[in-house]
């Protein structure tokens, strides 16, 4: 079966899902892998924890699809129903299958836990099943056929079925009738939003290729540019395309795939075979976390000083009690005393200091919530600039935490251009 003739459909399910004290990640997380071969999910449904629903669901979606996978239900818990849904919908037995249970047995006796009832229902699986390994947890993925559709069923856990799915993802493109030929190449960004990169394009370049689909991902902080193709014959004019967009955005474009600020600062920190130190207030350690997200970050990143009231940014980074007094603590001196003072006491060659008002209280007329000092560079270069992101004090953190990182980056890249941003949020 092609790739475009294979209709699939997604079965979430889980309380905590429909509640809304889980957040639905993993039917992206499927859809983005299986576009990888071209193929589009028709249709996805959650369900809670109900048996009779959830065979209902199952059922009527099996009989209308080729594909269904089924995420969520696998655990050792009453309310991890989906074997006993498949083994009903089907008429098969539950039984202990072995596979799963060696897994189990594996999985306990490198933790050193017993092998309790509670773990052990999660080798419980409906009869014929063929079993999915799962490398990282205790729950194997299994699949079976009802009717004529495949019925794959996956861990509710992010990481587990993300680990799970480079197994899913090769069987399937093994049984397609040709070979995946699906190439996306995905341009990390910082400082664009979707309209406003929209809107450069379509200004600028006119002849955008058929062949080249053009997708965009917002978050925060970064924005995702997508350039697909279903074909090798197109991948010319796709990387056509990703040259018109380096000529359009420049420096904005972080890097490909899954590259962050925090991962691009900490690849140039160590070519230059150089550190930084954070001095942050309004951010809480943010930024430092950001950059230790990174594994090998200790390379290029020792020290970071988390100093949210006025008497430890003295004590701590040395900033003058009198400067902090009459320009209070989200001023231009108070943050390039903060950023040289954590030079000095870190050792490191580069410094990223910030101050600002989170909100939702706490602003006045001269310096509003969402105002923010930043301070970057070294002691000989240091820089420093006043933004304003009058948004949610979540959000607030985020996007103060991606500027300093980017005004690090640009620093140590050799960038003299602003970014577009500064214009929209210089205060």
């Amino acid at each position: 079966m092609a790739e475009s003739d294979l209709k699939v459909q997604l079965l979430l399910t889980g309380n905590e899902i429909m509640s809304g004290d889980t957040v639905d990640s993993n039917s992206a997380l499927i859809a983005r892998r299986l576009g990888e071969l071209a193929i589009s999910v028709h249709r996805k449904v959650t369900v809670g924890d109900d048996m009779e629903l959830l065979g209902a669901e199952l059922a009527a979606m099996a009989d209308d699809a080729d594909l269904l996978i089924v995420n969520g239900g696998l655990g050792p818990t009453v309310d991890d129903l989906t074997a006993e849904v498949l083994a009903r919908v089907t008429g098969v037995d539950i039984v202990e299958h072995p596979t799963a249970l060696a897994h189990l047995e594996q999985w306990c006796a490198r933790r050193r836990l017993p092998l309790n009832a509670a773990n052990r229902k999660q080798a419980m699986l409906p009869a014929g099943t063929t079993v999915i390994d799962n490398p990282i947890g205790s729950a194997v993925g299994f699949e079976m056929m009802v009717g004529a559709c495949r019925v794959i069923c996956t861990p509710g856990v992010p990481g587990e079925l993300a680990a799970m799915l480079d197994t899913i993802i090769a069987d399937l493109a093994q049984r397609m009738d040709r070979p995946n030929q699906r190439s996306i190449l995905r341009l990390q960004t910082f400082g664009l939003g979707e309209s406003t990169a929209q809107q450069m394009i379509s200004d600028s370049i006119a002849d955008w290729p058929a062949e080249v689909e053009l997708g965009f991902r917002a978050g925060a902080p970064q924005m995702e540019i997508k350039l697909s193709v279903n074909s090798t014959a197109a991948i010319p004019a796709r990387d056509h395309c990703r040259r018109e967009l380096e000529r359009l955005f420049g420096d904005h474009i972080i890097g490909e795939g899954d590259s962050t600020l925090a991962g691009r600062v900490l690849e140039l920190l160590r070519e230059r075979r150089a550190t930084l130190t954070t001095a942050e207030s309004c951010t809480g350690g943010l930024i430092a976390s950001m950059l230790t997200r990174v594994p090998g970050s200790s390379d290029g990143f020792h020290a970071g000083f988390v100093t949210y009231a006025n008497a430890i940014k003295h004590s701590v980074l040395g900033v003058d009690e009198h400067i902090l007094e009459r320009e209070g603590a989200v001023s231009e001196p108070v943050v390039r005393q903060m950023a040289l003072g954590a030079m000095e006491r870190s050792g490191a060659q580069y410094a990223l200091a910030v101050s600002g008002i989170a909100g939702p209280d706490g602003g006045t007329e001269d310096k509003p919530v969402g105002t923010v000092w930043l301070a970057w560079g070294s002691r000989d270069s240091l820089h420093s600039l006043c933004l304003r992101w009058p948004v949610e004090r979540t959000l607030f953190q985020t996007m103060v935490a991606a500027a300093g990182l980017d005004m690090i980056r640009r620093t140590l890249l050799g960038l003299d251009s602003e970014p577009r941003y500064f214009s929209q949020r210089r205060a």
